[in-house]
């Protein structure tokens, strides 16, 4: 049954997520091919900001750079094909649009939350669209996904990643990640923030430079790889089994990985106060660097592997990537696998948790202290759940889940798409789109 759910689901998402994307993009003029401004906006600066742009970006990055970027790619080519890596880069391109304009929309409806502020698709549903139950539709489900399905996934493949080197109980896994975590988390915002400002480089620069050492080791293989991609892409024949799947399986990963189009990007950039077009810019370079850059490195590594001769049950995804460190790197690929799996996950499970924070504050509960604090334990609780329930649940779960908060947010965004507009020429009078 979730299978047929999941399927039905994605096609919907599919072609809202494709056709939104198109025609964004020409109206707002193929803005994501700005590379200059796109990279300079990091540089922005605004003394009045409480939260700099390097820590918007980093803290975003968190969140878009999980197992997503690992696991996920892994099992995009296991069950999609090589092919889907195209369709993943072209969707990428495409759908930074979405990331923008959920952005915009975004730091326009934020409300006041003490120093910092609170944003997201949630609430420019109840304040732009005045649709306050449609709005509380996204937050629990941003809640019930990211706190019980994403943080659980991250979980789930550090347990995996850590038993291809040795086996550890998954129930002491479960608690030291959730002693560590709760120490992060009941220090608020500001030591999330602080952690991902300290984490998102190291764990960038340490993958980054260990998947450009391995594509340099296989440079001359790579032209024809790609040119297989790209063939696979266009395999028509048959046509729902091999070009269908392979095209949404591609998107699939893609929104997983990026999550643009989720309206996600835009909690994240509610929390500071720079001009809404900067905080656009800074989440199309957070879907490039997550997408095109760390999932395309870990798609090379496993493609320039032996990955064919490699058999799992339960699969999450983590297994097939980690083999294919090791068969590059020997044992310290199993080992580097790990360390690179604990960083990313742990990055998103702090973004994550935040979050669905946010998403219950836009209850506006009476005591909200109290609610603040059952959410965190019930966060801690779900972190160590998912160091033991099964991979493949999990996975089904959460795609089904992503598909509708696609659903509903893109529904949001053209609803106020003539706003959007407006917005935006408001912002080209007072030049902010110069940096």
């Amino acid at each position: 049954m979730i299978n047929i759910i999941n399927k039905i689901l994605w096609a919907i998402a599919t072609v809202l997520i494709v056709y939104s994307s198109i025609y964004f993009s020409f109206r707002f003029r193929f803005i994501q091919v700005h590379l200059k401004k796109i990279f300079s906006s990091i540089f922005y600066k605004n003394n009045s900001s409480n939260i700099k742009p390097f820590s918007i970006l980093m803290f975003t990055l968190a969140g878009r750079i999980g197992v997503g970027s690992i696991a996920g790619i892994a099992l995009c080519i296991y069950i999609g094909g090589i092919g889907s890596i195209f369709w993943l880069w072209i969707l990428t391109f495409f759908t930074s649009i979405l990331s923008y304009i959920e952005t915009i929309l975004g730091n326009k409806y934020k409300e006041r939350d003490g120093k910092y502020y609170k944003g997201g698709p949630s609430y420019y549903i109840k304040n732009g669209l005045g649709n306050k139950k449609l709005g509380g539709l996204y937050a629990i489900l941003i809640i019930i996904s990211y706190i019980g399905g994403f943080l659980s996934i991250q979980t789930n493949t550090i347990t995996k990643s850590l038993n291809e080197i040795t086996f550890i109980s998954p129930v002491i896994i479960g608690m030291i990640i959730v002693i560590i975590t709760a120490f992060i988390i009941l220090g608020g915002l500001q030591k999330i923030s602080s952690f991902t400002n300290k984490i998102v480089p190291l764990m960038g620069a340490l993958y980054l430079l260990t998947s450009f050492y391995i594509v340099f080791k296989n440079i001359e293989i790579i032209p024809h790889l790609i040119n297989r991609i790209i063939q696979s892409a266009f395999n028509f024949k048959p046509f729902l089994s091999g070009f269908l799947t392979t095209f949404i399986v591609g998107v699939q990963r893609g929104i997983f990985s990026n999550e643009a189009g989720l309206g996600t990007g835009s909690i994240a950039s509610s929390i500071g106060n720079l001009p809404s077009k900067q905080q656009g810019y800074i989440q199309i370079l957070g879907v490039y660097i997550t997408s095109l850059i760390i999932c395309t490195s870990t798609a090379f590594i496993i493609l320039t592997s032996n990955y064919n001769g490699f058999q799992f049950t339960d699969l999450n995804g983590i297994e097939l990537a980690s083999k294919a460190f090791e068969y590059h790197l020997g044992s310290i690929g199993t080992i580097f696998t790990f360390i690179s799996i604990l960083l990313f996950s742990f990055s998103t499970i702090l973004t994550g948790y935040y979050y669905g924070e946010s998403s219950l504050k836009y209850f506006n509960l009476k005591e909200n202290k109290k609610s603040l604090f059952l959410l965190k334990l019930f966060t801690l609780i779900i972190l160590f759940l998912g160091c033991i329930i099964s991979s493949d649940f999990l996975w089904k779960l959460v795609d089904v889940l992503v598909a509708i908060l696609a659903i509903i947010n893109i529904y949001a965004i053209f609803q106020l798409k003539e706003e959007l507009f407006t917005e935006t020429d408001c912002y080209k009078r007072k030049k902010y789109d110069k940096i």
